[in-house]
């Protein structure tokens, strides 16, 4: 037998056995492909063929993936041409099935690596900290705007994107009611993506988990913590926040504590408790910004009973005018 045959049956015999979750499609002279998968995503069929010159020179590689991007695949193959070059006069068929294995057992950023990317390049931006642990699959980011910051850290699990980013506020500065509603609103968020919704229309496609990194990102730092600081109140019109972090106002009864509405704009409660006592009341109190309506759990109150405070209230005030006349 030749020193190819040798190896291929070599390949037959062991790859199953040295290369865990590795599959020979084919094992013959003229192709060899091997699909070897860590997960459902994380998985690359190893397309080879010998050169002429055989094992004095590389084995001939291509790399294909359903779910991996092009270009991590074209960075991996790069790495292992140069691997493949230690190898030399050996067999090196499963050299370079271990080793592309190991790769994904080492890389929980390769089935993101697409979001990651976006992520470096349009949503941080020069003033933030990000910190990437690649064995671990932790992301760490921190967030500057204006005086304020949050430092977020996500972490990639190994099923992902079939499970969702998982993601822990580390440290801030803003509003303990922001933090914790922005948290909230994005683990929500991460969960959507990857569970099927209670009730789908006969005519939707079949669920599929989507990605979660980069939407939830974007969500807390784009639409989130870069505007907040400097949003205004939708009432008085000044900014919502203290210009200085120190003086922000955690008593949800204080007139300059911050709220969020449901439609995402934000005012002063005492702003908010004023508007929202004033007519007109038709179809619920409808927010200046956008004129979407105001759902808070405060102001909970169907328009006809705000109607009639507000009649009533007018009636006291007539009423109190009247003795004052009456008194002059």
């Amino acid at each position: 037998m030749s020193f190819i045959d040798n190896e291929l049956e070599s390949v037959r015999q062991s790859c199953s056995k040295e290369v865990e979750g590795s599959e020979v499609i084919s094992c013959f002279k003229a192709s060899v492909r091997i699909n070897i998968r860590r997960t459902r995503y994380k998985q690359v069929v190893v397309c080879l063929q010998f050169s002429d010159q055989y094992p004095d020179t590389p084995i001939l590689l291509e790399l294909k993936s359903k779910f991996l991007p092009d270009k991590l695949l074209d960075g991996l193959t790069k790495i292992c041409e140069e691997k493949l070059k230690e190898q030399k006069g050996k067999a090196q068929i499963l050299f370079l099935l271990k080793f592309i294995r190991q790769f994904l057992e080492d890389n929980p950023f390769s089935v993101c690596s697409e979001e990651l990317t976006y992520i470096k390049k349009h949503i941080v931006s020069e003033g933030d900290k990000i910190v990437t642990k690649s064995k671990a699959g932790v992301i760490v980011i921190t967030v500057n705007q204006d005086n304020y910051f949050m430092k977020l850290r996500f972490s990639i699990p190994d099923a992902y994107p079939s499970d969702p980013v998982t993601l822990e506020n580390l440290a801030h500065n803003y509003p303990d009611i922001f933090q914790k509603m922005l948290i909230a609103q994005a683990q929500e968020m991460a969960r959507r993506c990857v569970e099927p919704p209670l009730k789908r229309k006969p005519r939707d496609p079949p669920f599929e988990p989507a990605p979660s990194l980069q939407k939830i990102a974007n969500f807390l730092i784009r639409d989130g913590l870069r505007k907040l600081p400097t949003d205004p109140c939708q009432v008085c019109k000044e900014r919502a926040f203290p210009k200085e972090p120190k003086n922000v106002v955690n008593n949800a009864e204080h007139g300059r504590h911050v709220e969020w509405v449901y439609c995402g704009h934000i005012f002063h409660n005492g702003c908010l408790d004023e508007y929202m006592k004033l007519p007109p009341f038709t179809g619920g109190k409808k927010c200046p910004g956008c004129k979407k309506r105001i759902y808070h759990d405060k102001w909970n109150i169907s328009p006809e009973l705000a109607e009639a405070r507000w009649a009533h209230h007018q009636a006291r005030e007539r009423e109190i005018d009247e003795v004052t006349d009456f008194l002059k």
